[in-house]
């Protein structure tokens, strides 16, 4: 319940005097807080003071009609919304059960090796990276090259220096970040692992720890964003996310660029260059099998979706 009060709290603050009935708002010329007072929401909703106060420091769970009248008085959007309904259903006792940590599925790993002509990896539950192909490692970052710990993409966009000039709008992308974690907490929000993952970023980044407080939501499937590479140069790449049925908590995301672009003859350059450069790196094939690693893709199973703006 105490999610719900603090969604509730910052939302109040955000939401002007100047958007509920005159005659609600306090006649006061200098107001102590930014946003609606709990009195004023209180009286919008047709509630108690007393009652509101509770809900909002997570002492009471609202009814069905209380919560609709919160949601629409303190304008939040769809997502929040939905945000909001998954915390209220927890509180009720409606728990969804926690992930665990998944391997890859098959069928996307198949569909990942065959994907020889852009960048692409697979993420799972906390937007852990759970496989890639060279190309999506010559893009974003050499993923083996982290702690399976730290293989993250959440923690490598707050985490990685590099980050923030290959994001042209850095900011964007990261406060993205934050928001789809927010919606995942709401799902799971037992999740042991999504908890150290907020918890170390707290520690690492003032702009994370400042953002997870907002508590704002996002769910991204498809964009497009600008990056400065070092190597390709600047790319303005869409990108795009696919479920497939049979692993819903996993999430295949492409990079691609508009053909026949500067763009697309750029990021073909990188993908050549990204597969010359695992060949170079990989061992000789006549070696033992089982000391070679996958030449086009790097599937690490041993770590377990919502999905990122890439």
């Amino acid at each position: 319940m105490r999610a719900l009060g603090e969604l509730f709290r910052a939302r109040r603050s955000e939401v002007s005097p100047a958007a509920v009935p005159a005659h609600v708002v306090s006649a006061v010329s200098r107001r102590r807080v930014p946003g609606l007072r709990r009195e004023e929401v209180a009286q919008v909703v047709a509630v108690s003071t007393d009652y509101y106060t509770r809900v909002e420091q997570g002492r009471l769970i609202p009814s069905d009609q209380v919560f609709t009248a919160l949601c629409r008085t303190l304008a939040l959007t769809s997502e929040q919304t939905a945000y909001a309904e998954d915390l209220l259903n927890h509180a009720r006792g409606y728990v969804v059960t926690t992930p665990g940590r998944e391997a890859t599925n098959d069928r996307l790993q198949l569909l990942l090796n065959q994907l020889t002509e852009l960048p692409a990896l697979v993420l799972g539950p906390r937007m852990d990276v759970l496989a890639w192909n060279p190309p999506a490692a010559a893009l974003i970052t050499d993923f083996a090259r982290l702690a399976s710990a730290r293989r993250n993409y959440v923690s490598i966009i707050f985490t990685m220096p590099a980050m923030r000039q290959l994001y042209e709008d850095w900011t964007s992308v990261a406060r993205t970040c934050v928001g789809i974690l927010r919606s995942e907490a709401a799902d799971n929000p037992d999740d042991p692992e999504l908890a150290a993952l907020v918890g170390r970023l707290s520690i690492a980044s003032d702009d994370f720890r400042r953002w997870w407080a907002e508590h704002r939501v996002a769910i991204q499937d498809f964009g497009a964003k600008t990056m400065i590479h070092p190597s390709a140069g600047t790319m303005h790449l869409n990108w795009d996310s696919f479920t497939y049925a049979g692993a819903a908590r996993q999430q295949l995301i492409l990079w691609s660029a508009d053909a026949g672009s500067e763009d697309s003859h750029a990021l073909a350059e990188l993908v050549s260059a990204a597969y010359q450069a695992d060949r170079e790196n990989s061992p000789d094939d006549s070696g033992p099998s089982d000391a070679r690693e996958t030449l086009s893709v790097h599937a690490h199973r041993n770590r377990p979706v919502r999905t990122p703006p890439p």
